[in-house]
């Protein structure tokens, strides 16, 4: 069973920097897999942050872009590597709850779905960030 358990988030004045981290126990069943950072504030929807395949290729929201920079460490083709979200000039609209996500079968970034939600088997609790 896949469990993912994320850390690093906090309050933070505008402007400053945060870096999110994604633990992750239990096996993977490909070599390829893709991850991602989603974040969800209070009374809006669940939106796609950041995402990357096992080959690294990357993607990002819009408004992130440039500020974000998502990574991942080597890893046993059997395990899921840890993942990063490095957060520099945070906004006050970047507060919101952050989650890790993780696929079974990789790709989805190449895909062009690396943010939509639909493909990701596995969620951590989330790590809170807010920006004051």
């Amino acid at each position: 069973h896949v469990q993912l358990v994320e850390s690093g988030g906090g309050s933070v004045l505008a402007g400053g920097s945060l870096n999110l981290s994604c633990s992750a126990t239990g096996a993977r069943i490909s070599s390829s897999v893709s991850m991602a950072w989603f974040r969800q504030a209070p009374g809006k929807q669940r939106e796609g942050v950041a995402a990357i395949d096992s080959d690294g290729t990357a993607i990002y929201l819009e408004s992130v872009k440039g500020r974000f920079t998502i990574s991942a460490d080597s890893a046993r083709d059997d395990l899921y590597p840890t993942l990063y979200l490095q957060m520099a000039n945070i906004e006050h609209e970047d507060t919101a709850m952050h989650y890790c996500a993780a696929t079974k079968y990789g790709g989805w970034v190449r895909e062009g779905q690396g943010l939509n939600y639909r493909p990701y088997n596995y969620w951590g609790q989330g790590t809170q960030v807010t920006v004051s």
